[in-house]
């Protein structure tokens, strides 16, 4: 993983000195309420419904063991003993006392962590593949590409103050499995006819109160090329994005005013004066960069394979967690392995500060101490023997980060709802409980693979609109709703779920997802997914049978 050169660490250190004293100076009343919002915001810190809370910035997911502890250190000695693991593969702590914001940043630093610009109209934290240098499936690794991305764009003051947050991803494997589709700005990866790293960008994807996908503006984009035609993206959004309008100002909005036809053309206007110029990426800076993404000291791969099924026919729960959480490595005795933050009771992607120090340990047993965190809001291995994939199992059940559940019903996407966040209508976590609850393990093999995600407003953190089945808490004169998306996915062939019809009250909600499982498993084919269900009979079955009565009248 990228580690701080001495100029990095001179800035994280001498930003936490200067927010120590804008803290000072507000808390002193010297710096009213509206002076020092954008300088909490760009430092990470939210006002939420109890208590300030601190988005840290975990860059393209990547985590050492180390610093894994030091969130872990967090949670116990700054919050309530625990962090969530966000859908932008960031940490939140929910119950920050501002006077003590300074110390906590000056804590990451010493572990090459900070919270810049994971809040505010600016370039948020770039994301990518969860399983990214060790997908099977995986035809450039993205993250070099992700760590320019992160240099460049971090203090960058020409787009400190956009009109509106901008979000950015990378995909360079076959499966898409960073919801590029729903970015404001994304690269797909791949090799030219001449092997070449060229890149198809899209722009003006995105979900909250009007989701879109984003359309590609251009193809075959040199990967040299990749700053200066972001700057190009970027100045045409800053141009031209609404700034009057805090409902219509994101880039997804121009995009689909103008049409991306006209949106291109004016990114090209603009890239004219800027390819080829300071902002390309030189052989020698890829080369520099790209060195800390080299591959680790791995095992030849006849010492690291092992043969499994003798355990498996002994052990039912290793053999359902090797099938459910454990995944293909581009290196055959290896595997990518999750630690599930799904188990039923606590909020989806939330860890304990004890759970952070177990998953830390097992990283330095297990994975070379490195982790990964998905937007699916788990926690990832990267790098098992499979002749450990048994140890492993062991020790991840003992800290109960075993829950079987990768990619079934109750592995949920939630975010924090009206339990914090002071923009949420209507909770989430205690309606993710309640789907957790309804489906048995047994049940939950039955259906197979089904995406719920759960957002507690319509900004979407929860991603709704892209779950196979979504949930949106609305607001019905002073009380919690929910409307219900089915179709929607993230993937490669990223769609936008269909609202099915009216709002629901909350304990409504777990009986109209299993009457939508009942659909699926009704009209489904040997081997179809739900999603696959959805698309081939359409969303009027579903429709039926979430308002059976409407059915009855007719």
């Amino acid at each position: 993983m990228y580690r701080y050169d001495a100029v990095d660490k001179l800035i994280v250190e001498e930003r936490v000195d200067q927010f120590r004293d804008q803290t000072r100076r507000f808390l002193a009343g010297e710096l009213s309420e509206d002076e020092f919002k954008p300088l909490r915001l760009q430092n990470g810190l939210y006002v939420q419904r109890h208590a300030p809370m601190l988005r840290v910035a975990i860059p393209y997911g990547m985590l050492s063991s180390d610093q894994l502890r030091v969130l872990a250190r967090i949670a116990r000695d700054y919050d309530r003993g625990y962090g969530h693991f966000t859908t932008r593969q960031n940490i939140q702590y929910n119950w920050i006392d501002l006077a003590q914001a300074p110390d906590i940043l000056a804590l990451l630093a010493t572990v090459e962590m900070h919270a810049i610009q994971t809040s505010g109209n600016c370039i948020r934290n770039t994301t990518t593949d969860h399983l990214a240098g060790v997908a099977a499936d995986e035809r450039i690794d993205p993250r070099p590409y992700c760590e320019l991305m992160r240099q460049w764009s971090t203090f960058n003051p020409e787009f400190a103050y956009l009109p509106r947050k901008f979000k950015v991803a990378f995909n360079g494997a076959a499966e898409d499995r960073a919801a590029t589709g729903v970015h404001d700005l994304a690269f797909e990866l791949r090799h030219d006819a001449a092997g070449e790293v060229v890149m198809d960008v899209s722009a003006g994807g995105g979900q909250g109160r009007t989701p879109r996908i984003g359309p590609v503006i251009k193809r075959d984009l040199p990967w040299r090329e990749m700053l200066t035609y972001t700057e190009a993206v970027l100045r045409a959004y800053n141009r031209w994005g609404r700034r009057d309008n805090l409902y219509k100002a994101r880039i997804k909005i121009l995009v689909e005013a103008i049409g991306p036809e006209r949106f291109a053309a004016d990114v090209e206007a603009e890239w004219a004066h800027l390819k080829g110029g300071i902002a390309q990426i030189s052989e020698d800076e890829f080369a520099r960069i790209a060195a800390c993404f080299a591959p680790p000291a791995y095992l030849p791969d006849d010492e690291a394979y092992a043969d499994l099924a003798a355990l498996r026919l002994a052990h039912r729960r290793f053999d359902a967690w090797l099938r459910r959480n454990v995944v293909a490595h581009k290196r055959p005795g290896y595997a990518a392995v999750t630690l599930s933050l799904k188990r039923t009771g606590p909020a989806p992607g939330d860890a304990t500060d004890a759970e952070m120090d177990a998953a830390a340990d097992l990283a330095d047993r297990f994975s070379l101490g490195e982790l990964r965190v998905s937007h699916h809001q788990n926690l990832i291995l990267s790098d098992v023997a499979r002749k450990d994939l048994f140890a492993l199992w062991q020790a991840a059940e003992e800290a109960g980060l075993a829950e079987p559940n990768v990619g079934l019903v109750t592995d949920i996407i939630a975010c924090p709802g009206g339990d914090f966040c002071a923009l949420a209508n209507a909770r989430a976590i205690p309606i993710a409980t309640a789907i957790q609850e309804r489906f048995s393990p047994a049940r939950q093999e039955e259906i197979g693979e089904l995406a719920i995600k759960i957002s507690g407003c319509i900004n979407s953190c929860g991603h709704h609109h892209v779950g196979h089945i979504g949930v949106l808490g609305v607001d019905k004169n002073g009380e919690e709703w929910y409307q219900i998306l089915v179709g929607g996915r993230s993937d490669s062939k990223v769609a936008l779920g269909t609202i099915l019809g009216r709002s629901i009250k909350f304990e409504d909600v777990p009986g109209m997802v299993e009457r939508l499982v009942g659909v699926y498993l009704a009209h489904r084919t040997p081997g179809e997914r739900f999603i696959d269900t959805a698309e081939r009979i359409g969303v009027a079955p579903f429709k039926a049978a979430a308002y059976p009565e409407k059915a009855v009248a007719a």
